[in-house]
C-alpha cells in the first residue's frame, strides 16, 4: 500500500494561490530578475529583495516619493512569510513606507523565499510575533486581489491590486 504522505507547506501554498486565482511563478535568486522582467508591466516600482543573489530590474523604480508609488503599474515587494492555508504574504511595514509599493499598483508581485512559506497563520504569527512585539512593528496580510462586497457584487481593485503574481525564490 503506498504511503500519502502530506503535501508540504509549498504545495499548500501553491494549490491556495491557485484556489484564489492568483498566478505564481518560481525561479531561483540567479534568475529572479528575468522573472520579474517577464511579468511586471511598467512603469513599476520596488523594493529590493533581501535574498543574496537577487536584483531588480533596471525598469524598477526604488524611490518611493508619491509621485512615483501613484504612478506605478506594478509593485514589486519583499514578502517576510507566507501562509500556506490562505495564500497570503505577510509584508513588513517600515520607516520608508516601502509596503505602499503593494498597494497602490495594478499589479502586486510579492517575492518569497521558499523557506519562508509556512503552513499556518499560527505558523506565522509564532515566527513574527517577537519581531512585532519587541518593535511595536506591523504586518500587511494580503490574500489576493484587493476585494469587497460592501455595496453587494463582489469587486476587485477598489482598496488595492486588482492582480497578484507571486514568485517563489528557491534557495
Amino acid at each position: 500500500m503506498p504511503s500519502t504522505q502530506a503535501p508540504s507547506p509549498v504545495e499548500r501554498f501553491v494549490a491556495s494561490l491557485e484556489g484564489i486565482d492568483v498566478a505564481w511563478s518560481r525561479t531561483d535568486a540567479n534568475g529572479l530578475e528575468s522573472t520579474l522582467e517577464s511579468v511586471l508591466e511598467e512603469p513599476a516600482v520596488g523594493v529590493p529583495i533581501p535574498i543574496d543573489g537577487a536584483s531588480l530590474p533596471d525598469s524598477v523604480e526604488t524611490d518611493f516619493v508619491p509621485e512615483t508609488v501613484r504612478a506605478a503599474a506594478t509593485g514589486v515587494t519583499p514578502a517576510t512569510i507566507a501562509v500556506a492555508d490562505y495564500g497570503s504574504v505577510l509584508l513588513e511595514s517600515d520607516a520608508d513606507g516601502s509596503e505602499l509599493a503593494s498597494l497602490f499598483s495594478d499589479t502586486h508581485v510579492p517575492v518569497i523565499r521558499e523557506q519562508d512559506i509556512v503552513g499556518t497563520m499560527a505558523d506565522a504569527f509564532e515566527d513574527l510575533g517577537p519581531l512585532l512585539r519587541g518593535e511595536r512593528g506591523d504586518v500587511i496580510v494580503a490574500t489576493g486581489p484587493s476585494a469587497t462586497s460592501d455595496m453587494g457584487t463582489l469587486v476587485t481593485g477598489v482598496h488595492g491590486p486588482t492582480d497578484v503574481h507571486v514568485i517563489i525564490v528557491e534557495q
